[in-house]
């Protein structure tokens, strides 16, 4: 396991990561979380990601649980949580300054931890000023509650207003975002951030990076029923690989799985590998209900050689969706 630095922050951390989201208090409970988060930890990963809106909270429970039977060090791993679902009164979702305050109180105590090393925007809230939700980041990390603020699937400008507010009356900046980002989608991490990594020295920490299990290749043959395609919840998830878009898609993966192949390496492999690939990726989400299954991601490390300039650009012609640059207003 190698480490990054968390943009231009001095946190390093690892470049695989553990995130719950999904299977943690859906697929999981408290003995197979315990024993995921084992085998993560001791294979290197040092970063375990989480969010209120995982599960209603139950998602954090299984995790504070699991720390505090494992009993590691706090100064050995970083936790995170998100902010803006948490139920259905106008005061428990959002990023009102209150939303922010009262959700990251929630998730210590979920958590059971004293302090949050990340704590995410989950998504944009056009109800709030920027400004507000930039002062409580602010006074959460002045307060001791967290360490680091970012956001999750904001835009370009958004980022950038943050950074104005922020810079304009001596506030934190947000450090970190975290956007879905794979093969299949690129455009926000190499295009409309692609200014960001050098102005705001911008970390992320990415998820979906096999599109759900696409980028394994195992719905080619049709969707196995203890897939997350087929989990109550999820129903978007496959109606988003039904559409025609999604239909080219999976014919784009079978061509995918095909180079895979003739370079010696499964396609999850190549579809992880391909996102470590990228030096403005801080680190690379993994999602696992099985032990097997985390335990073959962490296998893709032994391949990087594999993955070369060349193939890169093969993958680049099969699914030719190559961002030329960021998005002009």
């Amino acid at each position: 396991m190698e480490y990054r630095r968390l943009g231009k922050s001095g946190l390093k951390v690892s470049e695989f990561s553990f995130g719950s989201w999904v299977t943690f208090g859906k697929q999981v409970d408290g003995g197979d979380a315990k024993s995921l988060m084992t085998a993560a930890y001791d294979a290197g990963i040092n970063f375990f990601d989480n969010a209120e809106g995982y599960e209603q909270g139950n998602s954090e429970k299984l995790m504070g649980d699991a720390l505090k039977d494992l009993g590691w060090g706090r100064d050995s791993y970083i936790v995170s949580s998100k902010v803006f679902w948490g139920g259905s009164k106008p005061t428990q979702k959002g990023l009102s300054r209150k939303h922010v305050t009262d959700a990251c109180n929630a998730a210590l105590k979920r958590l059971q931890v004293d302090y949050l090393d990340l704590y995410f925007c989950h998504r944009p809230d056009v109800d709030t000023p920027i400004e507000e939700t930039v002062r409580a980041m602010d006074a959460l990390i002045t307060q001791g509650k967290i360490l680091y603020w970012g956001t999750s699937e904001w835009t370009a400008q958004q980022l950038t207003e943050a950074w104005g507010v922020a810079r304009a009356y001596g506030l934190t900046p947000p450090t970190m975002e975290q956007p879905q980002y794979n093969i299949l989608e690129r455009r926000k991490v190499e295009g409309d951030f692609l200014p960001l990594y050098e102005l705001f020295g911008l970390g992320t920490t990415i998820w979906s990076p096999l599109a759900s299990g696409i980028l394994t290749g195992k719905y080619l043959e049709g969707i196995p029923n203890d897939s997350r395609l087929n989990l109550p919840g999820y129903e978007w998830l496959k109606e988003r690989w039904s559409t025609p878009d999604g239909r080219e898609k999976q014919a784009q993966v079978k061509e995918l799985a095909e180079l895979a192949g003739e370079i010696g390496i499964s396609l999850t492999h190549l579809s992880l590998l391909w996102c470590l690939y990228n030096p403005h990726v801080s680190t690379v989400i993994l999602g696992a209900s099985r032990l097997s299954q985390l335990e073959d991601n962490l296998a893709a490390l032994a391949h990087k050689d594999k993955v070369t300039a060349e193939v890169m650009a093969r993958i680049d012609e099969i699914v030719g969706n190559k961002p030329a640059g960021p998005q002009r207003f």
